[in-house]
């Protein structure tokens, strides 16, 4: 008589096994993709203050003047802020200026609504923030 070979696993217990691991991605997923989203969105709040704050110390500094563009705060010396966001697209938001020697406003727009963030923000002179 042959002996059974009994060592590994039966199709059966594969398949419970690939259907917890289902089970766990599928709960956890979607808690990471709303952990991104909210990081995205205080990141974009994080920047437009940045941005107001740099155009407010410009205006302290130079006579109660804004800056005309982001060029007047990155090219200072030193300067305002290393990084100018104006229309570029950082972490999901999409980064407008709107700038005078009288105003300013900064606004943050999620490429994708739901996806990369959840609203738009926008920073005015004084830095008032509104989602």
């Amino acid at each position: 008589m042959r002996k059974l070979n009994t060592k590994g696993f039966t199709l059966v217990e594969i398949m419970i096994v690939v259907a917890i691991i289902a089970l766990l991605a599928a709960i956890a997923i979607p808690n990471l993709l709303r952990a991104k989203i909210s990081a995205n969105d205080a990141l974009a709040k994080s920047t437009l203050r940045t941005l107001s704050t740099a155009s407010e110390t410009f205006f302290t500094a130079n006579n109660g003047s804004y800056p005309a563009n982001v060029t007047s705060l990155t090219g200072a010396t030193p300067p305002y802020i290393q990084t100018g966001y104006c229309n570029t697209t950082v972490s999901g938001y999409v980064y407008t200026c709107t700038m005078t020697n009288l105003a300013y406003t900064f606004t943050a727009t999620p490429g994708t609504v739901g996806t990369t963030g959840t609203t738009t923000y926008t920073m005015t002179t004084g830095g008032i923030l509104t989602p």
